[in-house]
């Protein structure tokens, strides 16, 4: 785990069981320390970062995508934490950032959020190998808060028109409604 907060890595130090040594908490920027990782080092990169309630721009590109999927292994997988509301234009052109850097993609969310209805969190899930889609929508549809999977020909259309983020173009997520 990477927390750019040192004094809530103290704290949390402080407060969980003793170290488990198959887990290691970097104090750090997520992505300088993503960009430092031996190539192929996890099964798995998941990236829950918000600044403020925004995810910091730096880590909305296609060069943060790259960092993210060089970490991961090759049959590996990498999912980020979107927040958007309507009209979804941050969700979409993360998703089309994340289609630039890895051949399979899909997008998790509850079926409001999908439809711009309301601010919410949306699971952007990408790797270089077939995700597991039909299994991901049984369970994300029979889940106490059920959602909805969005892949192929439907993430297609979600994204129509949507352009890759880079480091030049990349802006905060929008800020969730008061």
């Amino acid at each position: 785990a990477v927390e750019v907060d040192a004094a809530l890595v103290d704290l949390i130090r402080l407060r969980l069981p003793p170290r488990n040594p198959r887990l290691r908490v970097r104090v750090g920027d997520a992505r300088a320390e993503l960009e430092r990782l031996r190539p192929g080092s996890f099964d798995v990169v998941i990236a829950d970062v918000f600044a403020g309630g925004r995810t910091p721009a730096h880590l909305t590109s296609a060069e943060f995508w790259s960092a993210a999927r060089r970490a991961a292994r090759a049959t590996g997988a990498v999912a980020a934490n979107v927040a958007d509301g309507a009209p979804l234009a941050h969700a979409r052109a993360q998703v089309a950032t994340a289609q630039a850097v890895f051949p399979h993609v899909c997008l998790i969310a509850d079926a409001a959020v999908l439809k711009g209805r309301r601010f919410g969190n949306l699971v952007l899930v990408a790797s270089p190998e077939p995700l597991p889609v039909d299994g991901l929508t049984r369970r994300t549809a029979g889940d106490p808060m059920p959602g909805r999977v969005v892949h192929g020909a439907d993430l297609a259309r979600f994204t129509a028109g949507a352009k890759a983020v880079t480091d030049a173009t990349a802006v905060p997520s929008p800020a969730a409604p008061p």
